[in-house]
């Protein structure tokens, strides 16, 4: 089957570094997903509510909204989209408190590519388990 837009893997890219997003952006389109962009927590929260990703790669150290406060938020309103915690900072305390918070993992940067394929492997196995779930419900 060939793989629509319906299809493909919406993910938020949430980080205050323009840099860093366009290479993040490149790299997920190159894993076939379309790409939101926010700039800080706040946008983060904004996008997740109207546009509902299927998953949101959200830096820790931002302006306005950081992204500890942007995760709580997410996962009170959107528990099942999964958030992947990206950071230079990674401290064994900021980890455990993310992890413990609900994110499905944590990647320091400088990032590799294989982490954020990682990233975007666990979150396609996380959409199909909530599709299935849904198409069950409907039964």
């Amino acid at each position: 089957m060939e793989n629509t837009e319906q299809e493909k893997l919406r993910v938020l890219i949430t980080d205050d570094s323009r840099l860093l997003r366009k290479k993040l952006r490149e790299e997920l389109e190159r894993l076939d997903c379309e790409v939101l962009e926010a700039v800080n927590g706040k946008e983060a929260i904004t996008l997740v509510l109207e546009q509902e990703p299927d998953g949101v790669i959200l830096d820790i150290v931002m302006p306005v909204v950081g992204g500890i406060e942007a995760l709580e938020f997410i996962r009170e309103v959107a528990p099942d989209v999964p958030v992947v915690m990206l950071s230079s900072m990674d401290t064994p305390q900021k980890l455990m408190q993310c992890l413990k918070m609900g994110a499905i993992d944590f990647i320091h940067k400088p990032y590799k590519k294989e982490q954020i394929a990682h990233a975007v492997s666990s979150m396609r196995k996380i959409k199909a388990k909530r599709l299935a779930k849904e198409s069950d419900d409907d039964i």
